[in-house]
C-alpha cells in the first residue's frame, strides 16, 4: 500500500496551482478549472503522489486551514536533500520564510514558509 495522493486546503486552487508550479517547482499532474480541480506532483518521483490543492470553499475546510494557520503550525511536510539552499532559491523567487532554517528537535534541518494560499509549509531535510 502507498499513498496515492493527499490534499491540502487552499484559499484559491488556481492561484495555488501558479504558485506550487511556477514558484516552488511542482509539476501538473491534473488541472481542470471548469472545475477548480488542480493536482500537482513532485517532479522528482515519477508519477509520484498527487498534492490536491482543495478548495476551502466550505466552513469546516476554512475553519480547520485558519486554525492551523493561527496556531503556527505547518500544514503539510514537504522533504528536501538541502533545506538552506531551498531556503535561498525560494527567498531569491519572493517566498515568506518565518525564520532562518534550523535544526528541529529531530536534529535534522528545517524551515517554514507561507505559501500565500493560507497555509504554513515545512522544509525538512531528507
Amino acid at each position: 500500500m502507498r499513498i496515492k495522493m493527499c490534499s491540502i486546503h487552499v484559499q484559491n486552487p488556481a492561484e495555488a496551482f501558479k504558485f506550487y508550479t511556477e514558484t516552488l517547482g511542482f509539476e501538473e499532474l491534473m488541472a481542470m478549472p471548469e472545475h477548480q480541480l488542480f493536482i500537482v506532483k513532485s517532479p522528482d518521483e515519477g508519477q509520484g503522489t498527487g498534492l490536491l490543492l482543495e478548495p476551502s470553499d466550505n466552513p469546516i475546510g476554512e475553519a480547520y486551514m485558519k486554525g492551523v494557520y493561527d496556531a503556527g503550525m505547518a500544514a503539510i511536510v514537504f522533504g528536501v536533500p538541502d533545506v538552506r539552499a531551498e531556503y535561498e532559491r525560494l527567498t531569491a523567487r519572493g517566498v515568506k520564510f518565518t525564520g532562518e532554517p534550523e535544526v528541529d528537535p529531530s536534529g535534522a534541518m528545517s524551515a517554514v514558509f507561507d505559501d500565500s494560499c493560507g497555509n504554513l509549509i515545512q522544509l525538512h531535510q531528507d
